[in-house]
């Protein structure tokens, strides 16, 4: 039987616990204010808000051994002492503490005042006189989904994943619970149980730490993400009507992660993001989890001008002077160098980093005059580097005694090996490479890449798990350096493009690349993807302008560069005086929507687009904002698909400014924008304000 123990109103959430009376187990049911559930009489036990595996102590059951570490005999030796609730100017933290025989557990779960979501966390204790071994901590578990049921809730129970690939991010995949294995047996036993993660140094290389389970009948969904950049996992459980979503750290089993505690040692999950809400919308759903952090929203959403698509990979001195001429009074805040600047001649640039001495065949006369051609020009400079990684060209390859390890042996790929991020030589180096180099010239931006990932782990720890997380906390710690050294230094963090848009990393940088794709057909499919996960205020999306361009090709890029931060790069110099009115009303489109980029919420309209190397139908995306609407419309290829119309969220006359080239018809009809584009890939943009209502 399960019993209520508690309930806490937090804002627009209530936080339930319930425990179970003959096992002891303390659930957590996340609900959004105001939505009551039935008395709960379905078959089930409650399961434990806190998820860990201490080595020795008994694994789970139900033919689970090798798909999760859940629910073993650690779980079941807890036994709840108390809860409490902490106040404080900021908000609000439930502290569960619950005794285990080698240490104590405590679970944390935080909320500000306002947020739509909460934070969760479990630390644990070795209060024994001998080491203990973790083999899983959660940093999160929510129970009895969905509690609005009165069954196992058949055909009722979805999941939402966001896929990802190289140049293919955050692709939704939905399905039922049932048609991934999680239905329950007549017996209700036996675990079902899904569990999905990354194993390496890419937060986001296959699968974003993000999940959504949705009840279709009561219109709730409930959320989590993960504040993480190492290897991690979610699971998705279930053994009898109530299905559990928990995620944190991967475990040993599927992250080669364990972590040995002396007497008296306290090890704390990573933070995760939780929300519960009651809408028709996915995307309005994810909202909370990705505006989380309002602090960290940039003022203003300044233009970029990256060169690398116009150089890719080997600018010089003479490149950037024609460039910086180029765009010069257009209106764009920053201005920069991409990779290669170091590399000698006829060496890729993706195997010559880590050296890091400017080419004095590209750059003779060094960066410093780059950057005061720049400055002159009215621009704040930026470089590129990739601080952590070292390529087969460069002479600091030999230095593998400063290089991870696996195994005893230095981990190589075909193009890189990795700085040992946690060696005080490693740190130094970068100092004077990196941070040096950046103050001595002058720059006031950095793109910070990273383009391979180390897989599962490393050697310097008990674990290859837990090496691969100290050397990612030393990554972490690097970032914050420079922000130190340099105060002011605008830092884009990118990874491939897509690979680190985890919370945390998104957090700690002031803006993020979305993808490496760079002219292709599916950016503004990423593009929109990603405002499930990642703010748009900080996603910075390419529009890369070729001097072959037509007008249509243009404004298509330029309009998917609305789905975020604008970033230009490609054949800026080359341009016509006709395509450059053509971009600069796009840029001064751009700087008028910004407020509704900023901060908003999303909603995407459009049939499911299959495939991205060719994709076909359209896709609507309208963002609301305190103070405007933004309606950005994409059509692909495939068959006409006839007049296109999107809701907007108030009646309107007139669009403040509309960024439509090639004379599609487009109609306002109070609530609704139809437009009737001719041509595959055109595109078409409006933006609305309260004043036009």
């Amino acid at each position: 039987m399960i019993s209520p123990l508690s309930e806490y109103p937090l804002g627009g959430l209530t936080a339930r616990y319930l425990q179970d009376t003959e096992t002891g187990a303390v659930e957590l049911q996340l609900l959004p204010a105001g939505c009551t559930p039935p008395p709960d009489t379905r078959r089930r036990h409650a399961d434990s808000l806190v998820q860990a595996y201490l080595t020795g102590d008994e694994l789970p059951g139900g033919y689970s051994g090798g798909r999760t570490l859940r629910n073993s005999g650690t779980v079941r030796a807890l036994r709840l002492e108390e809860q409490h609730r902490e106040q404080d100017a900021a908000g609000c933290c439930i502290v569960t503490t619950f005794a285990h025989p080698k240490g104590q557990f405590v679970h944390r779960l935080r909320w500000q005042t306002g947020a739509g979501f909460v934070t969760s966390e479990t630390a644990f204790t070795n209060r024994s006189d001998a080491p203990v071994t973790l083999e899983l901590l959660s940093s999160f578990c929510m129970g009895g989904l969905s509690p609005l049921a009165e069954d196992a809730a058949p055909g009722t129970l979805w999941l939402h994943r966001l896929l990802s690939g190289w140049s293919m991010e955050a692709r939704l995949q939905s399905a039922p619970v049932e048609a991934l294995g999680l239905e329950p047996s007549w017996a209700r036993f036996g675990v079902r149980c899904l569990r999905f993660g990354q194993a390496g140094s890419m937060p986001c290389n296959g699968w974003f730490p993000w999940l959504m389970a949705e009840d279709r009948r009561a219109g709730v969904f409930w959320g989590c993400t993960l504040k993480h950049n190492a290897s991690w996992q979610m699971e998705v459980c279930r053994q009898d009507d109530g299905l559990s979503l928990c995620g944190g750290l991967a475990d040993s089993e599927s992250g080669q992660w364990c972590k040995t505690l002396a007497p008296g040692e306290t090890f704390v999950s990573p933070t995760a993001l939780l929300t519960a809400v009651q809408t028709d919308s996915l995307d309005e759903a994810a909202a909370p989890m990705v505006e989380w952090d309002q602090n960290h929203l940039p003022a203003e959403l300044p233009l970029v001008f990256n060169e690398y698509c116009s150089s890719w990979g080997s600018p010089s001195q003479e490149s950037v002077e024609r460039l910086v001429n180029a765009v010069r009074g257009h209106g764009f805040r920053y201005f920069v160098i991409d990779c290669g600047w170091y590399k000698a001649e006829g060496v890729p640039w993706d195997t010559s980093m880590g050296d890091y001495d400017v080419s004095p065949v590209l750059f003779p006369a060094g960066l410093q005059a780059a950057t005061t051609l720049i400055r002159g020009a009215g621009m704040v400079p930026g470089l590129w580097f990739e601080p952590e990684t070292v390529g087969h060209d460069a002479r600091a390859f030999g230095c593998t005694e400063h290089q991870l390890h696996r195994r005893g042996t230095v981990l190589t790929t075909p193009t890189r090996r990795f700085w040992d991020m946690r060696d005080p030589w490693v740190r130094q180096r970068l100092r004077e490479r990196v941070i040096g180099l950046l103050k001595d010239c002058g720059f006031g931006y950095v793109k910070l890449d990273y383009n391979d990932t180390i897989g599962p782990g490393c050697d310097g720890a008990e674990s290859p798990g837990e090496a691969l997380r100290l050397q990612m906390e030393a990554s972490r710690d690097f970032v914050a350096e420079l922000q130190r050294e340099i105060p002011g230094l605008v830092i884009e963090n990118c990874a491939s493009g897509g690979h680190r848009l985890d919370p945390g990393t998104v957090a700690a940088t002031a803006l993020s690349s979305f993808s490496d794709a760079h002219e292709c057909a599916a950016i503004p499919i990423i593009a929109a993807n990603l405002h499930r996960a990642v703010p748009p205020a900080k996603s910075l999306v390419w529009a890369v302008l070729r001097k072959t361009d037509d007008a249509r090709r243009l404004a298509w890029s330029l309009t998917a560069g609305l789905l975020g931060r604008l970033c230009v790069s490609g054949d800026a110099a080359e341009l016509s005086t006709a395509q450059w009115k053509i971009v600069d009303e796009g840029l001064a489109f751009y700087r008028l929507a910004a407020p509704a980029i900023r901060r908003g919420v999303s909603r995407r309209y459009g049939p499911t687009v299959t495939s991205y190397d060719t994709p076909e139908g359209w896709q609507g995306i309208v963002r609301t904002g305190d103070a405007g609407c933004l309606v950005v419309l994409h059509r692909f290829g495939g068959a006409h698909p006839g007049p296109i119309t999107v809701p907007l969220p108030w009646p309107c006359q007139a669009p403040a400014a509309v960024y439509e080239v090639c004379g599609a018809p487009l109609a306002v009809h109070g609530t609704t924008v139809t437009w009737q584009p001719a041509a595959p890939m055109s595109s078409a943009a409006l933006y609305f304000t309260k004043e036009g209502t």
